[in-house]
C-alpha cells in the first residue's frame, strides 16, 4: 500500500512494529512490574543505575534490541541504513539525546509508550515537549536548508 504523500511509507510494517513494541511493553509491565524504557534498561545493564529491572533482565533487553533488528533485517529483503549527516553530527545528536533523557527522567519509549499508556501526567508533558521540540527542529532545519522536503 502506497500513501500519496509518503511514497516509501509502509503502514502495515509500521502497525506490526507498533503492536510488537506495545506487546513487549505490556509483558514487561504486567510480567515483571517494570517499565520498558530503553534509557533505563541501558542504565541498568551498564551498571549506571541501581534501580529498575534486575541487571540480567536489563542486559537481555538491551542485547535483544540489535538482535531483533538483525532478525527483522534477515526476515525481510534487508534494510539499507542511510545517514545524511556526518559521524560528528551523529555523536553530537546522541549526546544531546542522552542529556535530554537524563533531564526528562526517561526516554521516548519510557514516556511515549509506557508512560502514556499508564496515563502518567509527567509522561504526557514529556511527550508533548519532545514531540513539539522535534517538529520545531525539523521546521528550522528545513527553513535553513539543512534538509529538503
Amino acid at each position: 500500500m502506497i500513501l500519496p504523500s509518503f511514497p516509501s511509507a509502509m503502514p502495515v510494517a509500521g502497525l506490526a512494529g507498533g503492536l510488537l513494541i506495545g506487546l513487549a511493553a505490556a509483558i514487561m509491565l504486567l510480567g515483571l512490574g517494570r517499565i520498558a524504557g530503553v534509557s533505563g534498561m541501558l542504565a541498568g545493564a551498564s551498571g549506571i543505575a541501581d534501580t529498575g529491572a534486575p541487571r540480567a533482565v536489563a542486559l537481555a533487553f538491551v542485547i535483544g534490541l540489535p538482535l531483533g533488528a538483525l532478525v527483522a533485517t534477515l526476515a525481510s529483503n534487508g534494510v539499507e541504513p542511510r545517514f545524511t549527516g556526518s559521524i560528528l553530527q551523529l555523536v553530537i545528536a546522541g549526546l544531546l539525546v542522552g542529556f535530554g533523557t537524563r533531564l526528562g527522567s526517561g526516554c521516548t519509549s519510557g514516556h511515549g509508550v509506557c508512560g502514556l499508556s499508564r496515563l502518567s501526567r509527567r509522561s504526557m508533558v514529556a511527550t508533548l515537549t519532545f514531540m513539539t521540540s522535534g517538529f520545531a527542529t525539523v521546521g528550522l532545519m528545513r527553513a535553513f536548508g539543512f534538509i529538503n522536503g
